[in-house]
């Protein structure tokens, strides 16, 4: 945002230095006198042009907050609505009595290169001292220009649902400060596309039946899941997946494997395989596990058929509510915060694999496409929270084997162009997850500033979440 202002005296003919010039009567006194007048000219003019000064800035001011308020509805305007607006605005807000004539020029709305709002005002104030030699009135202008637009946004929001977040009220701190960032957003948007949010809780698996049609979708890999849900010819809770169902010969009691012992326990020896009947996948409740390795950590785009690049469905008991794609429908944004539960082990690999596929074009979730037409850039943002360290992934219980693959995804996604910020919510003095620190943007990347907080109370989520969403503000919004 640029502002300029300026007065200038109006000049009026005035004969007052001319007969005094023209004076040829002789002592000291006429030439004192003379003396005098620009002496006190001077002085007059510093009192007027410091009472101008100041309802100049108070006009400043005024414009200035005129031009932030009427950007926020200046595209749905025509000319004479945004008029009437700044109108309204200014008055509202320019408390001088002693400006007069005020005019506020009809507003410049462009739209080349992003968006720009452009607003005059002028005004006149009347001069006391300075009105004796010729100058009753000093003009007043100012300008305040407001552009926006210079980068669109699309922001994932990978946040943390396990079962730890029940503790210290961290869930309800991370729905406050989710709502508030939202808000945040949603304000620093003036036109629909503007700024996009998805929002994607995590704890082991991530949860992707977001509606109905997710089931029937080509890039879910059901192998596993079928092999783990269904029923089995046989009875017996020994049989309750494929692998176990159709083994034999196997012994009705899992304890005993040979005939004999078997037999010798009254378990019945089983010579022929069982039958497997998988469940119905409409009975799936969305979780999805680590993709096959390196695509676990890639946006590789699943390709049906292809099972290390599809996504393989788990019926992971602790399983976080579903994630939402990009959207700008800020209801149902905020919908989604409120049903966030806590629940499950933590692999923040998921989250921050999910939230990164959220922003790609195509499948698995199809993110609208981006608009080039008019040369706006579109930057792309994760926001990853975690209140605790990795504690199990598809593969493992080790932290650091998780660790080194969270590294490996936030090296890739960061590689891609994607801007990081990393939240560790520390409430039960875990040590500093140096791989959060490690996955987050530098410092020198926009927008500026630091991109890896450290928290240690619930409290801190709120104002964090507050920093960040006034530092993506300020990167859509250049003023």
């Amino acid at each position: 945002m640029s502002f300029q202002s300026q007065f200038t005296p109006n000049a009026v003919p005035t004969n007052l230095l001319r007969r005094l010039l023209k004076n040829r009567d002789g002592g000291v006194m006429p030439l004192f006198a003379l003396a005098l007048v620009p002496i006190l000219g001077f002085i007059g003019a510093a009192i007027d042009f410091s009472r101008a000064n100041s309802v100049k800035a108070s006009m400043q001011a005024a414009l200035d907050s005129t031009a932030l308020m009427l950007s926020k509805d200046a595209g749905k305007l025509d000319d004479a609505g945004r008029q009437q607006k700044a109108q309204a605005y200014f008055l509202a807000m320019f408390q001088r009595p002693e400006a007069q004539n005020v005019v506020i020029q009809a507003p410049l709305y462009g739209t080349t290169g992003g968006s720009s709002l452009q607003i005059t005002a002028t005004a006149q104030v009347q001069s006391g001292f300075v009105g004796v030699i010729g100058f009753p009135t000093l003009s007043i202008t100012s300008t305040a220009t407001v552009k926006w637009g210079n980068n669109r946004l699309r922001v994932a929001l990978g946040l943390d649902n396990t079962g730890s977040m029940s503790s210290d009220g961290k869930i309800t701190a991370l729905k406050s400060a989710t709502h508030k960032l939202l808000d945040s957003l949603k304000n620093a948007a003036t036109r629909d596309g503007d700024v996009y949010v998805s929002i994607v809780p995590f704890s082991r698996d991530v949860n992707v039946k977001y509606d109905s049609t997710v089931v029937n979708a080509d890039w879910i890999d059901w192998q596993y899941w079928d092999a783990a849900n269904g029923s089995c010819s046989r009875s017996g809770s020994s049989f309750d997946n494929q692998s176990a169902c159709t083994a034999a010969p196997v012994c009705s009691k899992s304890s005993y494997t040979s005939q004999n012992s078997c037999q010798d326990h009254n378990g019945t020896w089983l010579t022929q395989p069982g039958t497997w009947t998988k469940a119905d996948h409409s009975t799936w409740n969305g979780c999805v596990m680590d993709r096959d390795q390196s695509n676990d950590v890639n946006k590789t785009a699943p390709v049906s058929g292809s099972t290390s690049t599809m996504f393989p469905a788990d019926q992971y008991s602790s399983c976080s509510g579903s994630l939402l794609p990009l959207t700008y429908d800020w209801d149902k944004l905020s919908a989604k915060v409120d049903a966030m539960y806590p629940s499950g082990n933590t692999n923040q690999t998921i989250g921050l694999a999910w939230a990164w596929q959220s922003l790609m074009g195509g499948s698995p979730l199809n993110a609208p496409p981006i608009d080039t037409s008019d040369g706006i850039p579109t930057k792309k943002i994760i926001i990853l929270l975690t209140d605790g360290l990795n504690t199990q992934n598809r593969w493992s219980q080790n932290a650091s084997s998780i660790d080194a693959r969270e590294q490996l995804a936030c090296d890739n996604a960061k590689a891609d162009g994607v801007v990081i910020y990393t939240v560790q919510v520390n409430t039960g003095n875990d040590p500093q997850q140096s791989v959060l620190q490690n996955c987050a943007s530098p410092t020198n990347v926009e927008p500026k500033g630091p991109k890896f907080f450290m928290l240690t109370s619930s409290d801190q989520v709120v104002t964090t979440f507050d920093q960040i969403g006034t530092q993506l503000a300020k990167l859509h919004l250049s003023q």
